[in-house]
Order: C-alpha cells, then sequence, then structure tokens
C-alpha cells in the first residue's frame, strides 16, 4: 500500500511542496513515513531538495 501512496506523493511533488504538504495530512503517521522512507531511497537527490526548500517537513509528520 506504501508504493501506491508513493506514486500519488510523486505525481503531487510536481504540483509543490503545499501539494506533498496536503496529501502527506491524509495519510497515517506510519504510511506518510513509509512514503518518505521509499521517496529517500528512490530519489535520493530530489528528496534533499524537498528537505531543502521545506525543512519543516519533519513537522507535517506528526
Amino acid at each position: 500500500q506504501v508504493k501506491c501512496y508513493f506514486v500519488s506523493f510523486m505525481e503531487r511533488l510536481e504540483s509543490g511542496v503545499d501539494a506533498i504538504k496536503e496529501f502527506l495530512s491524509t495519510l497515517k503517521s506510519d504510511e506518510g513515513w513509509g512514503v518518505m522512507v521509499v521517496f529517500e531511497e528512490a530519489q535520493p537527490q530530489i528528496f534533499g531538495q524537498l528537505v531543502s526548500e521545506a525543512p519543516e517537513w519533519l513537522e507535517w509528520m506528526s
């Protein structure tokens, strides 16, 4: 199921940080963390860009 969420996450990535934040808010905490782990493993460069553009992303996970 996390992989399915990851696909949706990647689609929203193109729409920007607000779209990502909104999407993550719809997931349970463990699902959101799962998506972020898969994202970091699959796209480390883009993950790094997100972290630098939105360092508050950890707050979105709670």
